[in-house]
This record gives C-alpha cells, sequence and structure tokens, in this order.
C-alpha cells in the first residue's frame, strides 16, 4: 500500500510538471496553429518551433512527449531535405530513445544523424553535435555492455569538445565521468582512477559544475571500494555527501548513500549499512524510479530475511512496472514511427497515384490531340481529293466542251466548203452560160432590145460578182481560234454575275489559239477559274480587269482587282496559290502575284504558245 501510494504522488508529480509546460507551451502552440491554417508554405517554420517544443519536454524528462514533437519536426524537415535541422532533430529522438532505454534504435537514429553532420563542413556548431552523437553512442555501448567501443566513442566526443570555442567545460567533464564510470565497468581500475584524478584536479568545478564534481569524487571513491583500497574509505563519501549537502545536491546524494551502504554491509556494520540504505531509499522516492529500484535491492540484501524478502518483492514489481513502463513507451515509439512511416507511405502512394493519373490524363490529351489531327487531315485529303475529282470533272467537261466546239467548227467548215462548191460550180457555171446567151443575142440591133439586154447583163455581173464574194468569204475560215476566247467571256461573264462583280475584258485578236495546246488552254482557263474565285472570296472587289496580250510569241494574261489585298508572304501556303503554282509549273509558266493592302491584287501569267 506504502509503494502505491508512492507510484500516485510520483505520477501526479509527473502530471503537474507536464501541465506547467503545456501552459508555458500552449502559446506556441496557438501560434503554430494560426500560422498553419494562414499558409501552408510556413510547415518549415512550424517545424522549427515544433523542435524547440521538443527540446523543452526532452531537457524535462518527458521523453515520451518529446518524441512526438520531433517526429513531427522530423517529417517537415525531411520533407524540405533540411539536413541540418534533420540532424538535431534525430539526435533529440535518439536522447529520447536512449532515456528510455531503446538502445538499438537510439544507436540506428545517432549514426543518421552523424551521416546527416558529416556531409556539412566543420564548424563549431557542427561539432559540437557531433560530439554530443558520440556521447550518446558512448551511454549505449556502456548499456549494451561493449565498452570498447563505449570508450572509443566517449573518447571522440571529448576530442571534438575541448576544441570547441565557448563554454563546454560541464559538458566535457560529463563526458569524462562517463569514460571513467566505463572503465569502472570494465575492471580498469587504475584508468578509472586516473581519469576521476583528472576531473577532480580542477578546483574550479566545486563552485561552477558541482554535480560534476560531486560525480567524479563519488566514483573515485567506489572505484577505491571495488579495488579493496580501503584507507581513504569512507571519508571520501562521507566528503561527497558534505559537498552535496553545501552545493544542494540532493538528487546526487543518493549514489553515495548507496555506496555507503554497500561498503557498511561489506564491512558488517549492518546499522550503518542500513541507515544509509534507507536514506537513499527516502530520497529516490521524490526523484528517480531506476535510483529506487536499487535502493530496494539493497535493502532486500541488507535486511533481516522477513523485511529483506518483503523489499525485494517490492523490488520485483517496481522493476515489473518500470519493464512494462518501458515497453509501453519503446511500443509508444514504434506506433509514432509507424503511423509517421504509414503516413509517408500513403502520401507517397497518393502521390504515385496523382503522378499517374496526370501522366494517364496527358496521354488521353496528347492521343485525343492526334486524333482530331489525323481526322481533321483526313477530312481536309478528303476535301483536297474532292477538289481534284472535281477539277479533272470540269477538265473532262472542258475537253469534252472542246472537242465539241472543234467538231462543229469542222462541220461548219464542211458545210461553208460544200456550199461554197455548190455556189461556184452551179449557179455560177449557170449564170456564166446566161451572161453568154445574152451576149450572143445582143446582135439585135434594136435600141430597146440592146438597152434591155444590157440592164440584164449589168445585173448578171452584179449577181455574179455578188455569188463570188459570198463564196470567196465562205471558203475563208474567218472564226479560227475565236471558240476559246468565247468560251473564256462565258466564264468570265457567268462567274462575275454569280459574284456581283464588273469587269473589262481586252484581248489581242492576234493571239493565234490554234496554236496552243489543249493542256495550256485548260490551264489557262482555270487559272482565270480560280482567280476569279479567289478575288469573290478574298478581295472582297468590285470592279475587275482581264486583258490577253501576246509579247514575244508569249501570251501574257493579266487580272486585276480594286479589293482589299493581302500580304502576299503569308498566304504563300494557301490551298488555291498552291494549286495556281501547280498549274503554271506544267506548263512552264510565270506567274506573279503583287498586292498591298487596301490597294488591290495584280496577277500577272506569262504562257509561251509553243
Amino acid at each position: 500500500m506504502k509503494y502505491k501510494t508512492l507510484y500516485i504522488i510520483l505520477f501526479f508529480g509527473v502530471v503537474n510538471l507536464h501541465a506547467q509546460l503545456e501552459q508555458n507551451i500552449s502559446k506556441i502552440d496557438s501560434i503554430l496553429g494560426h500560422v498553419s491554417k494562414s499558409n501552408s508554405s510556413d510547415s518549415v517554420f512550424i517545424a522549427k518551433e515544433y523542435y524547440k517544443i521538443g527540446e523543452i519536454y526532452r531537457k524535462s524528462q518527458l521523453s515520451d512527449t518529446a518524441y512526438y514533437y520531433y517526429q513531427t519536426a522530423e517529417r517537415v524537415f525531411r520533407k524540405n531535405n533540411l539536413k541540418y535541422e534533420l540532424a538535431l532533430t534525430l539526435y533529440g529522438i535518439a536522447v529520447c530513445q536512449t532515456n528510455n532505454k531503446d538502445y538499438t534504435s537510439s544507436e540506428v537514429t545517432t549514426i543518421e544523424s552523424l551521416t546527416l553532420l558529416n556531409d556539412f563542413n566543420e564548424s563549431n556548431e557542427i561539432n559540437q553535435y557531433k560530439a554530443f552523437n558520440y556521447n550518446n553512442l558512448g551511454i549505449i555501448f556502456d548499456q549494451l555492455g561493449n565498452f570498447e567501443e563505449s570508450e572509443k566513442y566517449y573518447n571522440r566526443s571529448l576530442e571534438l569538445k575541448r576544441d570547441l570555442e565557448g563554454d563546454f567545460e560541464r559538458s566535457i567533464g560529463t563526458t569524462e565521468n562517463n569514460l571513467g564510470f566505463v572503465y569502472i565497468e570494465a575492471g580498469k581500475y587504475d584508468l578509472a582512477k586516473a581519469q576521476f584524478n583528472k576531473i577532480l584536479t580542477n578546483s574550479d568545478l566545486i563552485g561552477k559544475n558541482p554535480d560534476i564534481y560531486v560525480s567524479a569524487l563519488g566514483n573515485y571513491a567506489h572505484t577505491l571500494y571495488l579495488n579493496k583500497e580501503f584507507d581513504q574509505l569512507p571519508e571520501l563519501y562521507l566528503k561527497t555527501l558534505e559537498i552535496c549537502d553545501s552545493t544542494n545536491q540532493e538528487y546526487h546524494s543518493i549514489i553515495i548513500h548507496q555506496r555507503l551502504a554497500e561498503y557498511y554491509d561489506y564491512k558488517k556494520q549492518k546499522d550503518s549499512a542500513l541507515y544509509y540504505a534507507y536514506k537513499a531509499k527516502e530520497i529516490s522516492e521524490k526523484y528517480n524510479n531506476d535510483d529506487l529500484l536499487k535502493s530496494l535491492y539493497i535493502l532486500s540484501e541488507i535486511e533481516d530475511s522477513d523485511k529483506a524478502a518483503a523489499y525485494l518483492k517490492s523490488y520485483i514489481k517496481l522493476n515489473d512496472s518500470l519493464q512494462k513502463a518501458e515497453r509501453a513507451i519503446r511500443d509508444k515509439f514504434a506506433r509514432i514511427r509507424f503511423d509517421t512511416q504509414r503516413v509517408e507511405q500513403e502520401n507517397r502512394q497518393i502521390a504515385k497515384e496523382r503522378m499517374w493519373l496526370m501522366i494517364i490524363s496527358i496521354i488521353v490529351i496528347i492521343a485525343s490531340l492526334l486524333l482530331y489531327l489525323v481526322i481533321r487531315q483526313r477530312n481536309k485529303n478528303k476535301e483536297l481529293q474532292f477538289i481534284q475529282e472535281q477539277q479533272q470533272a470540269n477538265e473532262e467537261i472542258y475537253n469534252l466542251m472542246l472537242s465539241q466546239n472543234e467538231s462543229i467548227e469542222e462541220a461548219r467548215a464542211l458545210e461553208k466548203q460544200r456550199i461554197s462548191k455548190e455556189l461556184h460550180d452551179g449557179v455560177l457555171g449557170r449564170l456564166f452560160g446566161t451572161r453568154l446567151s445574152l451576149d450572143s443575142l445582143n446582135m439585135n440591133p434594136s435600141p430597146e432590145a440592146v438597152k434591155t439586154r444590157g440592164q440584164y447583163i449589168q445585173e448578171l455581173k452584179t449577181i455574179e460578182e455578188d455569188i463570188r464574194k459570198v463564196s470567196h468569204e465562205l471558203s475563208t475560215d474567218f472564226v479560227s481560234g475565236a471558240g476559246f476566247i468565247d468560251i473564256l467571256k462565258t466564264l468570265v461573264d457567268t462567274q462575275c454575275i454569280a459574284y456581283g462583280l464588273h469587269y473589262r475584258l481586252n484581248y489581242d485578236e492576234v493571239i493565234n489559239w490554234d496554236a496552243v495546246s489543249n493542256k495550256k488552254k485548260i490551264h489557262i482557263y482555270r487559272l482565270v477559274q480560280e482567280a476569279l474565285h479567289n478575288i469573290y472570296k478574298h478581295a472582297k472587289a468590285e470592279n475587275i480587269k482581264i486583258s490577253f496580250k501576246l509579247k514575244n510569241n508569249v501570251i501574257c494574261l493579266e487580272i486585276e482587282d480594286d479589293g482589299s489585298g493581302f500580304d502576299v508572304n503569308k498566304a504563300k501556303s494557301g490551298i488555291g496559290l498552291k494549286n495556281m503554282n501547280s498549274r503554271i509549273s506544267e506548263i512552264q509558266g510565270l506567274l506573279e502575284i503583287n498586292s498591298e493592302l487596301n490597294k488591290g491584287t495584280t496577277v500577272r501569267i506569262e504562257v509561251p504558245i509553243d
């Protein structure tokens, strides 16, 4: 019942301390919450404040709460690749793990912290935290019973601390004490005495850091006890207690009371042994369960059988309770780390899913765009193919028109020849015979007969001349080549009426269209048609002028409009111009287009007749 009351007192003591810390930190948490809500980009600032809170809890021996804040800060520092801040946070986590006897995890965390620090150039601050990490590794290997490794890391820590700028006397003294204690546990009592003597030669320690001096003096006395050197005992123990009392080092007096109890028990001075054992138990009940545990164990060794059994039972019960608490804390640490890893894994999975969603979206967009371009190009190809087929059909129609026109012209020429032959051979022959007959009858001397015959003969001559003239005109192909110009006239007239344009057509009659191949005439026809179409579609013109001239056996076609004009350089890729250039190339001609904005357009085409 007595120890149950003690546990309750200790529990409420911890709760009160925790409550005081919560009051001191509540303002910071409030500020952090406000910052976190106002701007997510301040997460690094929040993490640094969480690190500071973790430091406060760690130095107040509340490792489990400190671990939570450290872990929160660690996630942010890792995410933002802040190696220095991460190294310091990992050191804090490692100390929390050491305090809770999770030595294996602490070793891994400490090594990671050192690895990060080694990436930086040496500086006072970097070497300071390296020394702290080495000191923690010394503690870890000491607790694991690997004394050689512990010595090595304590010595590394001391090498760095002694070169640091600033007041690190207390920190150096702590590590030197730790190193001396490792010598004790390893059985190297001479090294231990030399180590503690080196600390005790610093007379300033009693005034500046009495706890370091007390620890060194107590450890030195304990080394003498273990080495069976009792000349200075128990005076050194008692001197240490006096210093503890004078400097208010009650906590550090616990271990001195325990060692005095062990010493007097060894010397068979039971009353003195029990006095110091109970004194150690009384003081340790105020502070640390580990010290209380050892005090109970010492009492179980010193007291008589019944009381010894009771203290041993209390020792076992408290030990089991402490082991369960330590296991619970380690499990809590493991859960925090597991939850952290799980959240990080979920975040990575979410990021991975988002990345794949983005990739799939981009692929779908690109595929849709490509499909759209393919469909659009296919439709353009179909449209172009349709235009080409239409042009081919128009050319066939034009060829049929030309063939029909040639057939008509040929039939017309044959008919003219037939009529000419009929007039010449038939009518003229008979008229000529009549005229001869009249001439022969002209011998009648009668004045009236002569006069009448003369009139008839003169009339016959007139008819003969008229018929000869008609026959000559019919036998001449005076409409030769006129068919193509008629077709062009029809095209221009039809298109201009449809487009609402006023036109003027001028052409040289000296152009021998019969000497021009059908292929060239077809392309000239299409060029005129395309030009008229472009004028209607783009130029917004009202008047056009078309002229055909013959220069040096070259047909010069010029089409001029009063439309809006355009930038020739930008229009070179149009389908219409491509078609016109293609046609010109096929007939070895030249195409020139001059245009200015708001000043109209002039298309000049030169086609050689040969």
